[in-house]
């Protein structure tokens, strides 16, 4: 499984032989094309046909940014596992509204199963506060089971999440990091600037996963399919969002990983500067590489790799094979 390459200044992608050559102001980078995956791209990068037609071959995509960190699109290399079965199935699913609310059911109570599996974490490590936080997010994980439609759903998913990011201020309890409320685009403070920041590398990890399968990420469940370019992506998201993206900034924010010089205020909003999205992104792909015991398999698998057999579990699920379970993390 390769990984990603993060291009945070400005420079050149090339191809030379077998190999992408990054030419920018620190020199020129040689990275072998069968060890990557996905780019990045944070800087103003220039590229040819030429290059775009070695990353299709080679299925590696390309994700882009604005300079306030902002994404703007992905360059989506052609299809190589495409199955009409499977695109014939889920589009089934998802026209069927009772497949469709199951499934979506499936992943906002084991998104709430998650987050309940991060206060309890907190909880258990002495954290003054999270009384019975793990109980108040049950209500909500019960009341999903009665809703009778997507937006119902959707409804008290929100209302979890909401919930969950009240208890924020007291896992981090660090002045200059408060949560307040939750605020995008533009994000009105540090707290929201890296949730805001770390959701969008979520969504970009799913999409990459989902593209390694023979699902099209154009059809979501509990997002709507429309006019948008991805939505199951944004599904499959909403599972590892509170183990990935929330654990990961507040170990960041307690261990002062991350402090105010590396967030600055332009456009209406806070945003991470050039210096901050490096140190995320370091952290990030530290983060995606880490290995842990899967309970099944009795192996070691990385999260990357988690995210991936989640979204072969949702294929297997509508194909008929097997009954989708969402991840729930045990540590």
């Amino acid at each position: 499984m390769g990984r990603t390459l993060y291009l945070m200044s400005s420079g050149e992608l090339k191809r030379k032989d077998n190999t992408i050559v990054v030419e920018g102001q620190n020199g020129r980078k040689f990275l072998p094309v069968e060890m990557t995956d996905e780019i990045l791209i944070f800087g103003e990068v220039t590229l040819n046909k030429e290059f775009l037609e070695f990353a299709t071959k080679n299925q590696v995509m390309l994700h882009f940014f604005s300079h306030y960190g902002y994404y703007t699109g992905t360059y989506y290399p052609r299809e190589h596992l495409n199955s009409g079965a499977v695109i014939l199935a889920q589009a089934s699913n998802y026209i069927h509204s009772i497949k469709r609310q199951d499934i979506a059911l499936r992943f906002v109570t084991g998104a709430i199963r998650n987050m309940q599996k991060v206060l309890g974490y907190y909880h258990n490590r002495g954290t003054n506060g999270l009384e019975g936080a793990v109980e108040d997010l049950q209500v909500y994980f019960e009341r999903a089971f009665d809703t009778q439609d997507i937006s119902e759903l959707m409804a008290q998913e929100g209302n979890a999440r909401d919930k969950y990011y009240s208890y924020f201020d007291r896992i981090t309890e660090n002045p200059g990091f408060e949560f307040v409320s939750r605020t995008r685009r533009p994000p009105q403070n540090r707290m929201n600037a890296l949730i805001s920041f770390l959701n969008t590398m979520s969504y970009i990890l799913a999409l990459s996963q989902i593209y390694r399968t023979h699902l099209d990420p154009r059809i979501g469940f509990l997002h709507e399919t429309n006019f948008r370019r991805f939505s199951l992506n944004l599904d499959l998201s909403e599972i590892f969002k509170p183990i990935l993206v929330d654990r990961m900034i507040f170990s960041l924010i307690n261990k002062k990983e991350i402090q105010a010089k590396h967030f600055s205020s332009k456009a209406g909003g806070i945003y991470l500067n050039d210096k901050g999205r490096e140190i995320i992104l370091r952290k990030w792909e530290e983060r995606i590489q880490t290995t842990v015991e899967h309970p099944v398999l009795k192996r070691k698998v990385s999260y990357r790799g988690l995210v991936r057999m989640e979204a072969y579990k949702v294929e297997k699920h509508i194909l008929g094979d097997q009954v989708y379970e969402p991840f729930v993390t045990r540590w």
